[in-house]
């Protein structure tokens, strides 16, 4: 049987000088690596307002200031779950266009990513990345009244 799981995270798009903040995510067994926004899990009781901040602090040593609610998006996929079950997990993902106000840059400690880099934007599609990198830049770019970005099919989770 397959459990259906809830996961809510807080995402931050910070862009300065055509660069974009994104911190590298490492796989809990070291075998992957790929590139995403600042952000994660919202905790239990947590605002993901609060959670985004907290987020980008915890991965890039930076203090961000939230400026726009670019949209939200929610996608479904089966995964194996660290303690190797599968699980239909719902990722339910809030986007934030935020801008850095203090702290200084710097690899998380005893996290999930292990570097913290501005990239410049021409680079970015050469990455390898999270799928949330292409939906936060596509909410800011568009920033779609609602703030509601369309779901995405599994198979455009599987180029990234």
């Amino acid at each position: 049987m397959i459990t259906p799981r809830l996961r809510v995270a807080a995402y931050a798009v910070c862009l300065r000088d055509e660069h974009l903040l994104l911190a590298r995510w490492v796989s809990p067994d070291a075998a992957r690596r790929h590139w995403t926004l600042p952000g994660g899990g919202v905790e239990h009781a947590e605002d993901p307002f609060d959670a985004v901040v907290r987020e980008v602090a915890e991965e890039t040593g930076y203090e961000a200031q939230v400026e726009q609610l670019l949209g939200v998006n929610s996608r479904t996929r089966n995964v194996d779950s660290y303690d190797g079950e599968v699980v239909d997990l719902h990722m339910l993902a809030v986007f934030y266009r935020a801008r850095i106000v203090g702290g200084e840059l710097r690899p998380e400690t005893d996290g999930t990513t292990d570097l913290a880099r501005w990239i410049p934007m021409a680079q970015v599609s050469t990455l390898e990345r999270s799928v949330v990198v292409d939906i936060g830049l596509g909410l800011h770019g568009s920033a779609s009244p609602t703030g509601h970005a369309e779901p995405i099919q599994m198979t455009e989770l599987l180029r990234h």
